[in-house]
């Protein structure tokens, strides 16, 4: 019988703990309250989209109707890289202005919809990526231009759990939802949902205690192929929430 009230009462969410509410789009207010532009480490990352906006510029990124929009647009002339790719895009990113670590018989709840494109060099995604180290990575939901989405747990740059699955009806919103879980006091499952189905449970090896960063992005070509659209591409996020179990 107590099993059971304590099973009733986790699945009414009771004991959970709101880090991000599903009204972290509703104005530019509240999404500066939970967000922050670009990365956490500034402009460039792992493609040819360069992220710009900030708290007046909102020609990359937006919210309207409750819903976030990151905007990629083709260019020219930028300089590229400090690796040396070059910049073929301006592009919209943000992350979570505080950062989340799994503690020790603890877990995270976090869910979104998304409009997202599939086509050959977009490579938008929703991810969780070491503050201090790399890895910890976890992909929630990665698009690299085939068709599919991707759902990703980094152990190191070659030991990857990963699995892809066709993404259905791209211009429409689709629910992704990921369930993380210490399993031992150093190591963690993390569930993959897709529109309400499980789609797969991945490991991630000795993440217990290590921060992460929360990032939207919306980068271009890299690992989604070249070349990349010659008009604007649109990435569209709603309903997000992060609980702590």
């Amino acid at each position: 019988m107590h099993l059971l009230t304590v099973l009733s009462l986790a699945q009414l969410g009771l004991g959970t703990t709101t880090l991000i509410p599903t009204t972290c789009f509703d104005s530019y207010a509240s999404l500066e309250k939970y967000f922050d532009y670009l990365y956490p480490w500034g402009s460039d990352h792992n493609g040819a989209a360069r992220m710009v906006g900030n708290s007046t510029d909102h020609e990359y990124i937006s919210v309207n109707s409750s819903t976030l929009t990151l905007v990629a647009k083709p260019v020219t002339g930028q300089p590229p890289t400090s690796s040396g790719v070059a910049i073929n895009y301006l592009s919209g990113t943000v992350y979570a202005a505080q950062t989340f670590t799994v503690e020790a018989g603890s877990g995270f709840d976090i869910q979104a919809e998304f409009q997202a494109p599939t086509e050959k060099g977009t490579w938008p995604a929703f991810w969780l990526t070491g503050v201090d180290s790399w890895p910890p990575e976890i992909d929630l939901a990665e698009w690299k231009g085939t068709g599919d989405i991707s759902f990703n747990t980094f152990n190191t740059s070659s030991e990857v759990e990963a699995v892809n699955v066709d993404y259905p009806s791209p211009d429409e919103f689709h629910t992704v939802r990921g369930e993380i879980r210490d399993e031992d006091g150093s190591n963690i499952s993390v569930k993959f949902y897709l529109d309400g189905e499980l789609v797969t449970t991945e490991y991630g090896e000795d993440y217990i205690g290590k921060p992460l960063y929360l990032i939207i992005d919306l980068q271009m070509e890299g690992s989604s192929g070249s070349p990349g659209p010659t008009t604007d591409t649109y990435y569209l996020i709603r309903n997000l929430s992060f609980e702590q179990i």
